[in-house]
């Protein structure tokens, strides 16, 4: 909110500093010109550098680049080249993509606090903000142009040393303030980062196979029913338990099983729906037709990778049949970059699979049939 606040504002008052200060509004053309630039290079340019640097970071050095912009706008008056390079720091800022993944990752926490996955109300958040900023800075904006004399027929050459004065006050002092707090708000309350979103993935993941964290959402069905589950990979099964890592020595916990796979191809493995993919992408919730709920993940520690390597093919809601192709993954980089690339499916209510028999030889074939299991 602090950053929406200050960068909105001062993209409304850019012209009036043009206008107004500068005397040169036939320039304010440069403003949009460095914007598109510099936003079509550091979009690009962010997850590039968030392989190596954290996204705190990478938001700590955006914020301190639009404060230093700040005190460029402060001190340049009617230097036109400082302005540029002042415009220039102000949109390398990263804020933007940090708030949407960092609200994104927030997703998973809550999923593991209730169960519940709110992704239309935490994504929902975003836009809320945009829109209260932009209600604030439209009356914040007005503001400033009619408190400093530059309404009407006004020029450049009727501002007083005292109207430019209350113009820098609100225009980019209140700002400068907004992006300091922005960036304390940012550095000591935001806690989710990479490597916690990590964390709570890995205990949820755990929770979901031992039917610790069962989605609400999901009606026990009433009967005893059926279904089959087919190899959403080819290659070669596994029990769950044989499934060990330096996390878990003793094997993967649930109900399930898994493929150590021999392409990067995952299809659906029955008739259903999407119940949600993480923001990482190595995992994906999917429901059967019958209720069974399940979940399918790429890899051990493939969440480190933040979705490197992974496509997806489907979305959340999206009804799906057996076979669909839902996503492709790299098991080239999941090895150089030393995880295992084991595909994992188990089922988040094990207390109510009351039997399930393993349908496969040394080698299964997507599509082929893996796993039946009986539930109610």
């Amino acid at each position: 909110l602090f950053y929406s606040l200050a960068y909105v504002t001062t993209n409304g008052v850019l012209f009036y500093l043009f206008k107004f200060v500068i005397g040169k509004p036939g320039e304010f053309w440069i403003a949009g010109a460095v914007a598109t630039v510099i936003g079509f290079v550091t979009s690009p340019l962010y997850p590039i550098l968030n392989r190596f640097i954290p996204r705190k970071v990478l938001f700590a050095l955006g914020q301190c680049s639009m404060i230093l912009a700040y005190i460029i706008f402060i001190v340049a008056q009617t230097n036109l080249t400082l302005l540029i390079i002042g415009l220039v720091l102000f949109n390398i800022n990263f804020a933007q993509l940090v708030t949407v993944l960092s609200m994104t990752d927030a997703i998973e926490y809550g999923q593991l606090k209730n169960g519940n996955r709110n992704e239309a109300v935490v994504l929902a958040v975003r836009p809320m903000l945009d829109k209260i900023t932009g209600a604030f800075s439209n009356g914040i904006v007005g503001a400033i142009a009619l408190v400093a004399g530059m309404t009407g027929s006004a020029t450049a050459a009727d501002m007083t040393a005292s109207n430019i004065h209350t113009f820098e006050l609100l225009a980019f002092y209140l700002p400068l303030a907004c992006a300091i707090l922005s960036l304390l708000v940012f550095t000591f309350k935001v806690t989710i980062t990479e490597k916690k979103h990590a964390e709570i993935v890995e205990v949820l993941q755990a929770k979901l196979a031992t039917g610790e964290a069962v989605d609400v959402a999901v009606t026990p069905a009433s009967d005893i029913l059926t279904t089959e589950i087919l190899a959403p990979v080819s290659g070669q099964p596994l029990a769950l338990a044989d499934v060990k890592s330096a996390a878990q020595p003793q094997g993967l916990p649930g109900v399930g099983f898994a493929i150590r796979p021999s392409d990067g191809r995952l299809y659906a493995p029955f008739d259903g729906t999407i119940r949600f993919t993480f923001s990482t992408k190595h995992t994906l919730g999917i429901v059967s037709a019958d209720g069974l709920e399940t979940i399918i993940h790429v890899g051990i520690g493939t969440v480190n990778l933040r979705g490197t390597g992974f496509t997806t093919y489907c979305q959340d809601g999206q009804v799906v049949h057996a076979g669909d192709l839902l996503m492709t993954f790299d098991r080239d980089l999941i090895k150089q970059s030393g995880y295992d690339d084991v595909v994992v499916t188990f089922f988040t209510q094990p207390g109510r699979v009351t039997a399930h028999t393993e349908d496969w030889s040394t080698e299964v074939q997507h599509g082929q049939s893996a796993m039946k299991v009986t539930f109610k």
